[in-house]
């Protein structure tokens, strides 16, 4: 018979009510609470971080190549889609999808008002899968096989500037030599939320810009490569980068953004201090714990003594009643995070001010991995910090000890 887990076991079944019952709850609810916040924290900050690079990679890309050049503004130098590059991206087991667009700057115009934009045109090629989670009203554009066409879709913020809704029509003006006029037709309105995106860019056919600017039909302005992992991006552009032509550059999707790549990183590091103070807290809880349970066993250890039990079998005792109360703790704190997270996930319980947050709601994402992690830390943690205080029985004397009145 294991005699300290018999003796623990004897405790924790002890109904009358002392000082260390309360002191015990205590300790359950720190550990509960604190694996719960855990929990939430890092879910939010997985989702949160989700959220943005979706948001981000609907309206671009993972990675960019494009001509080499000087040029700073929204006119593109001309580059020839069907490049070796292009047509064996497939063989490349990092790259999900490429896609020709090219960008040209020009002037909205409705009945009422004008606004700067930049027309993104696409082509067949373009993944429409990532941009719908942003389209609130209206279809993707229909393309023509003969000419272009003259349908775009616009965002949110630049329709309640202009005043125009589904199916109106509205005149985009491209300034260059000679000014071209062209009649477009709303068929969709987005949302990203993000404001660089939606106060400047409107999706229109790639066909309507190579027409502009007096391009054939295999020219574009730019590649926009999507990766299937994220993670391998540093890794994906380097191989990239060793593909392309030599009059070609890339840039990162990190570089395109690095204000908003700063800020997640800064969220990272904050996390992690928040994480560290929780379990800081819960392990100085469990140290009282349990020197409470041990100055209201002092007669019970002295007896032990007294019997020949040494002070190993002793402090086991004491560390099987931590554990104890960790794995309670630990067991509440999952349902309460788990349960948080699956109601905000599915119910959207707190919203947030998507001008300020880039979304409407707290977002969730679960990351198995990531919570049993926590799991283990926890119970590590507070398990070998639990053991310090069980050190006072090797310096409780005999005699003293059975003199002790609780």
């Amino acid at each position: 018979m294991n005699l300290p887990r018999f003796i623990a076991q004897r405790i924790q079944k002890t109904n009358t009510t002392t000082f260390t019952s309360t002191v015990t709850k205590i300790g359950v609810s720190s550990i509960a609470i604190g694996l719960a916040v855990m929990i939430i924290s890092f879910s939010i900050l997985i989702g949160f971080k989700q959220t943005i690079r979706d948001k981000l990679f609907s309206l671009s890309s993972h990675i960019q190549v494009s001509k080499i050049t000087l040029n700073q503004s929204f006119e593109e130098t001309p580059m020839i889609i069907n490049t070796k590059f292009y047509q064996n991206y497939r063989k490349n087991p990092e790259i999900r999808h490429v896609q020709a667009v090219a960008n040209k700057a020009g002037l909205l115009k409705s009945d009422e008002e004008h606004s700067g934009i930049v027309l993104k045109g696409v082509g067949r090629d373009y993944d429409w899968a990532n941009f719908k989670e942003n389209l609130i009203e209206g279809r993707p554009i229909n393309f023509r096989d003969t000419t272009y066409s003259d349908e775009i879709i616009i965002s949110k913020k630049i329709a309640n500037q202009l005043k125009i809704k589904i199916s109106d029509k509205v005149l985009i003006y491209f300034i260059q030599n000679p000014p071209r006029i062209r009649p477009v037709k709303v068929v969709g309105i987005y949302d990203t939320g993000l404001e660089e995106f939606d106060k400047n860019f409107i999706i229109g056919d790639l066909a309507l810009v190579q027409r502009m600017n007096d391009w054939d039909k295999n020219t574009a302005g730019h590649y926009e490569i999507f990766l299937k992992n994220f993670d391998h991006l540093d890794l994906a552009a380097k191989n990239v980068f060793d593909e392309i032509d030599q009059d070609m550059q890339l840039v990162k999707v990190t570089e395109m953004f690095p204000a908003i790549f700063d800020w997640l990183g800064l969220m990272d590091r904050n996390i992690i201090v928040i994480i560290a103070l929780i379990l800081l807290v819960a392990s100085f809880n469990m140290i009282s714990v349990l020197l409470v349970m041990m100055m209201e066993r002092t007669p019970m250890i002295g007896l032990l003594k007294a019997l020949g039990t040494d002070n190993i079998r002793i402090r086991q005792i004491f560390v099987y009643n931590g554990l104890t109360i960790i794995l309670k703790g630990m067991i509440y704190g999952n349902i309460i995070g788990i349960g948080f997270c699956f109601l905000q996930k599915i119910y959207k319980i707190i919203p947030l001010d998507s001008e300020s947050y880039y979304m409407s709601y707290v977002p969730i994402s679960f990351d198995w991995l990531t919570i049993i992690i926590l799991n283990i830390v926890t119970v590590l943690l507070v398990l070998a910090v639990i053991t310090i205080p069980t050190l006072v029985v090797s310096r409780m004397k005999l005699i003293e000890s059975l003199k002790f009145k609780s």
